[in-house]
């Protein structure tokens, strides 16, 4: 069983306006890209998607962790073997 693991948060200034959530952000990038396609065929959007999501999230962890693989992986949930490939098929390392 996977525990929740928190990440620490940039301090924010105490007067800024309530900002998007996650899904709230990948929602609109989902409906702009829709938009954007119109009427054009489409098909396997949701590895399209995954494969947008899959490396900022591994370049903003690795960072997160000083790239550390083995707490990266911790964070992310996955095996620091499991971590290693998506690294090496993104060109990260």
């Amino acid at each position: 069983m996977n525990a929740v693991v928190h990440l620490p948060l940039a301090s924010r200034p105490s007067d800024a306006v309530r900002e998007a959530t996650l899904g709230e952000c990948v929602g609109h990038a989902v409906r702009r890209y829709l938009d954007d396609l119109g009427d054009s065929q489409c098909d396997d959007l949701y590895a399209l998607f995954l494969g947008e999501l899959e490396l900022p999230l591994l370049r903003e962890v690795m960072r997160w962790s000083g790239n550390n693989q083995s707490r990266a992986a911790h964070a992310l949930g996955l095996s620091r073997a499991t971590l290693r490939k998506k690294l090496q098929t993104h060109g990260l390392i």
